[in-house]
Parts: C-alpha cells; structure tokens; sequence
C-alpha cells in the first residue's frame, strides 16, 4: 500500500470542497471530493468508488469533530450535565430546527448532543415481547452507533434513528451534520470497544443507589406522573442489567464524577446533602487534572466561615492521589452545600488547573445556570469544572491538528 502526504491546500496553492450528494445503507453520507489546481484543472474522486484505486479524504481546515462520551444510568442528571456542558461553549442547545419535536438530539453553534437511546434496534413493544430492557446489549444497535459516529468524527453527515419516549416507537430518522464538538450520552457510549475509541474523553456519572431512588422519584412522579410503586419496580427490574452492562464502564472513563450521601450528618437517611467526588484519571492526552492547594498531596479542607456562607452542616473539601481500578487518579471530593453562590470565587480561587480563560469563570457560570438542579453543591460545581476541562481539551486537539499533514492513502 503506498502513502502519500497531503498538506495544507494553501501550500499547494489550491483548494478543496466537499459535498454529500448521496447516501448509503449505513445511513451516511459519502464525501465528494474536489480539487482545483492553479493551472485551472479539475478532478473528482467519490469516495468508496471502484473506478479509481485511490481513496482520498481531505479536511478542509479544522473540521475535524471532538467526541465526548457521557455514561449514566436514567434519572442521573445526563441532561442537567448537557446543558452545562454547551453553556460553556455558548449558544442555547435546542431540538434540530424544523424537526421531529420528539427528538432527542441538541444542537447548539458548537455542540451535537446525541441520546443514544435512539440506537435503541427494539421498541418498547420489542423489548417486552423479548423480555428484555433498554439496558441489555441485545436491544441496542451498536454496529450502526459505531458506523455513525465514526462518520460523524470523520465529517461525513448521517440520518439518524431517533427512539420516541413518548411513544416507545422507533421513528424515521433526521439528519446530523458533523459538529465541531459530538457528545454522545447515555446507557453505552463506553460499553463497545470500538465506539470507545472513537472517544476524544469520558465522563460516567455515579449515582450511589441512594441518592439515584431520590432523584428518580422526584424526576418521574413529579414530571412524568409515574406512581412511586411502578418507580421501585423500575429500578428493581433494571438493576440486574444496570450492574451487568452499565456500571463496569466506569472503568474506561477519563473523568468520574461519583454522588454519595453526606458524611457530615451521622446516620443521614434524608439524602438532601450530597458528597460529591470528581475521580480524574491521570496520564490522559490533553488532561490535566484539577487539585487542591498543592498537586499530588494529601489536602482536608473546611473553608472559612467568614469568606464562604454555609449553613449546617457547613462545607468539607479533600483532595488526594488514588488508584481506581488499577489507574492512577486524583480526587477532588466536597461534601455539603453553599448558600451563596457569589462567594464560590473564595474556593475557586484555590483550585488550579481549572481551565478557566479568567479568574472567577468557574463562579459565573455557575450564577448564570443557579436555577439548575445542584448548583450549590459538588454536582453543579464539579460538573461546569468538567465542561471548561472539555472546552480546554477540544482547543488544544484542534490547535494539534492544525500542525499535522493531512494524509491519503492508496486502496
């Protein structure tokens, strides 16, 4: 097989357009590719023709597409995390304009957010004749999620399913172009090992079964009219499959945000205080882990009374080196809650490697989302650090790309 080097067309004194004028079974889009010479010639290779033994993918620019997994089981604040997350980058995330109104994908300037629900292969029907639930791998097409989003990371549009919560149907599906940030989110995006390594970096949000049964209470009776009996019964029959399939997948992600019950009040059976852990993996490409006063030490920290407000039981930071599942990681842990928010800055300011573009980013972001379920406890706090993290992670990939040659090879 020969290689050739393709670089920049500015240096070849041409350029170069793609277009998708057609589809296949796979439910994406083949790439045109068209170059124009200064001597005024034109040639057009289609990718995956027979004609030509050459295959030829050009990236025009930064085109590339980042792709973040986000894991969690239902009811653990994936969509909480989502909307946080495309704050950051700006633009408010919204259903695709003129769409399904039953999408599940959110589109804002820079992000994609794809449920990947809608690689459901059975309908709620489906899945009760089968026997089995929406956590099982049998009712999942992971051959088309992995064809998708590897089209999608390569530029190449896709028509994708979209599974109806509504209804429980499998509905027709819509067109997603190439973001310049893909989040994929939801029950597997780590439990395919090809899938997994299209991944740029991964977050699983672990949910003690505790704090999990409170939240999913408040979440399906008080918006889906749900009963509290049919909600245990839920959490009962998934729990086989949640232990089996989604769990383990915490041990492939970069970052992990862990919620606990408080440590603070003895015997605490209410769960309304939360402790909260962001487990960072260490030696992760364009990571740098978060930490507390000094890198790699051992820290406990109870902040001032007088420059932090919190009422009982008060506030508790600790950060320290640790092994999870055979990785080194870093932990950065808070367990009660704040009672103002204007006054994070004071422990904001004694956070390093936050990845903040100026001093008090952290504190205004988490002001203008306040209205968000656990801005003033570790969840909302380590959940916008995490964003800023992925934002500072996108930029240092696409700055790196810009300084490597584009390539072709020959079939």
């Amino acid at each position: 097989m020969a290689i050739c080097a393709v670089y920049k067309p500015q240096s070849l004194h041409s350029t170069c357009s793609i277009s998708a004028p057609s589809k296949t079974h796979l439910g994406f889009h083949q790439k045109q590719v068209v170059f124009y010479t200064t001597s005024g010639r034109k040639t057009s290779k289609r990718s995956g023709s027979t004609s030509s033994p050459y295959v030829i993918t050009c990236s025009v620019g930064n085109t590339q597409t980042v792709v973040i997994g986000l894991a969690a089981d239902s009811g653990c604040g994936k969509s909480t995390f989502m909307r946080r997350l495309t704050n950051v980058f700006g633009g408010a995330a919204e259903p695709p304009k003129g769409g399904n109104p039953d999408s599940n994908t959110l589109i804002s300037d820079t992000t994609t957010v794809i449920c990947l629900d809608d690689y459901h292969s059975l309908d709620r029907t489906g899945r009760k004749k089968k026997g089995v639930t929406a956590l099982d791998p049998r009712a999942n097409n992971f051959d088309l999620m992995y064809e998708q989003v590897k089209a999608l990371k390569d530029g190449i549009a896709v028509d994708k399913p979209i599974y109806n919560h509504v209804t429980g149907l499998l509905d027709p599906p819509e067109l997603i172009k190439p973001p310049k940030i893909l989040v994929i989110e939801g029950l597997h995006p780590m439990y395919d090992a090809r899938v997994r390594d299209l991944l740029d970096f991964s977050i699983y949000l672990d949910i003690s079964n505790e704090v999990k049964f409170a939240w999913k209470i408040q979440r399906d009776m008080a918006e889906r009219g749900h009963s509290l009996e049919s909600i245990k019964a839920s959490i009962e029959a998934r729990k086989p499959d949640f232990d089996a399939y989604i769990d383990p997948q915490k041990q492939y992600a970069d970052a992990v945000i862990e919620v606990l019950p408080t440590q603070l009040i003895p015997d605490d059976n209410e769960g309304k205080i939360l402790r909260v852990k962001l487990i960072m993996k260490e030696g992760v490409e364009f990571f740098s882990p978060v930490y507390l006063f000094d890198e790699g030490s051992s820290i406990s920290w109870i902040p001032c009374g007088r420059k932090l407000t919190c009422s009982y039981p008060g506030i508790k930071f600790s950060y320290i080196p640790d092994s999870y599942f055979g990785h080194e990681v870093s932990v950065l842990e808070m367990d009660g809650q704040f009672d103002r928010l204007d006054e994070l800055i004071y422990v904001e300011s004694h956070l390093s490697n936050i990845s903040t573009k100026f001093y008090g980013e952290v504190t205004q972001q988490m002001l203008k989302l306040s209205d968000f379920p656990g801005s003033n406890n570790g969840t909302g706090l380590f959940q916008t650090i995490v964003g800023l993290k992925i934002r500072d992670i996108y930029e240092q990939i696409i700055s790196s790309k810009t300084k490597t040659p584009l390539k072709a090879t020959k079939a």
